[in-house]
This record gives C-alpha cells, structure tokens and sequence, in this order.
C-alpha cells in the first residue's frame, strides 16, 4: 500500500495558541505512524497564496492520515489552530 504525505500551508496569526495546536497535534500524528519531513523550515514561494509555516508528514496510507485527522486527539488539537492561523491541509498519495 502506498504511503501518504499529510501537507499543510498555514499561515499564523496567534502564535501562542498555534503553539498549544502544535503540541498537541505532534503527539496525534505521531500515534497514527506519521513521521515529519519538513516543519516550518526555509521555503520558497513561487507560486499560489503565500504561506509561511509549511508541514509535511508522512503516513503509513492515506487512509491512516485521514483516521489521524478525524481522531478525537486530533480534533482537540485543533480547537486550539481555529481562529489562530489560516491554514490549507491536503493529504497526497506518493508515487510508488
């Protein structure tokens, strides 16, 4: 089966409850076998809305990224993001 990559484009506006999400959604991914590959680090935009913060995780399926972000845990953390970032979030099959 294929792994999955979670991707998110956010774009924060209250970084103390962004980073009470973060936390929180750290330990959520983590126990549904996602991995991350880039957090917030250096980019280049060029094309598209402009959004800093930019997160790439890897799952096991698509199937177990989505399980993830349904997850009671996940939720809870994401209580804590609304209102205080703009985010996008796709989850993309990898080419096998």
């Amino acid at each position: 089966m294929p792994t999955a990559l979670w991707v998110a484009h956010v774009l924060v506006h209250d970084a103390e409850a962004y980073g009470r999400y973060a936390r929180l959604a750290t330990e959520a991914i983590a126990a549904h076998g996602g991995v991350f590959l880039a957090r917030g680090g250096r980019h280049v935009q060029l094309e598209g809305a402009e959004r800093p913060r930019n997160v790439v995780a890897r799952f096991p399926s698509v199937e177990a990224a989505v399980a993830c972000y349904h997850s009671p845990e996940y939720q809870a953390a994401l209580e804590h993001a609304r209102g205080a970032a703009v985010r996008e979030l796709s989850v993309v099959e990898e080419a096998g």
